[in-house]
């Protein structure tokens, strides 16, 4: 198995083979607990018009996502797992935007087949990955926006390609490193209320969710659905 990692939009858009696209704080940790509430399916989309104009449209039931951390005014919930677990999205498609993770698979344009990858579904999502015995994987740290690179990203990207070469890294090693990154302090300022320590601790509980996110594209959307194995 040819593994790469690669970072940010770059990354994205030459991604080839089976892509994971990581977006650890907090775009596919919100998503394992969409699903773990109910939702039926997550459109993900790059800009938050294209989720307004889907809505109006009826293509889906609830606005999820952010733009600089914060819930866009009329959208329905943040991009926070947090704020998610008092929510009731059963049976609810949701229509998610997201500064880095969304704009990642939206421009994986070269992937074969695409899962959305954060530390609360790493194990589940390597099972899924094994599972098609892929000659090339690529792994996508999105990092800050798409733009910067981010710790949290890097560091999952390395715990994915660990796992699926064999070797099982030190959990609490991994946090500690993420802990100290930059992203990380985000949640540590009271200033920042867009940003909760519930969220950064929700993202650094590792394999909290037994399913991977598959991605795929259906009527020209991209659809995130969960992917459990036996």
């Amino acid at each position: 198995m040819d593994i790469t990692v690669s970072s940010l939009i770059e990354g994205a858009r030459s991604a080839s083979g089976i892509t994971v696209i990581i977006d650890v704080f907090r775009c596919f940790t919100t998503e394992a607990v969409a699903f773990e509430k109910g939702a039926k399916k997550i459109i993900l989309v790059a800009e938050i018009e294209e989720a307004f104009d889907l809505k109006a449209d009826g293509v889906g039931d609830i606005l999820m996502g952010e733009v600089g951390g914060k819930k866009p005014e009329g959208f329905d919930y943040g991009n926070s797992p947090f704020e998610l677990l008092g929510a009731d999205l059963k049976g609810k498609t949701i229509i998610q935007s997201t500064r880095a993770g969304t704009v990642g698979v939206t421009n994986a344009s070269g992937a074969d087949l695409i899962y959305g990858g954060s530390l609360a579904v790493a194990s589940a999502t390597v099972r899924a990955l094994k599972a098609h015995n892929p000659s090339k994987v690529t792994l996508v740290a999105m990092g800050s926006e798409g733009i910067i690179r981010a710790d949290e990203d890097e560091q999952c990207a390395l715990y994915l390609r660990n796992l699926l070469q064999g070797r099982v890294p030190d959990i609490e090693a991994v946090k500690s490193l993420i802990m100290a990154g930059e992203e990380s302090q985000k949640y540590d300022d009271p200033e920042t209320p867009q940003w909760p320590m519930e969220d950064r601790e929700m993202a650094l509980n590792i394999d909290s969710h037994d399913f991977a996110l598959r991605i795929s594209v259906e009527d020209g959307f991209f659809i995130s659905q969960p992917e459990l194995l036996e």
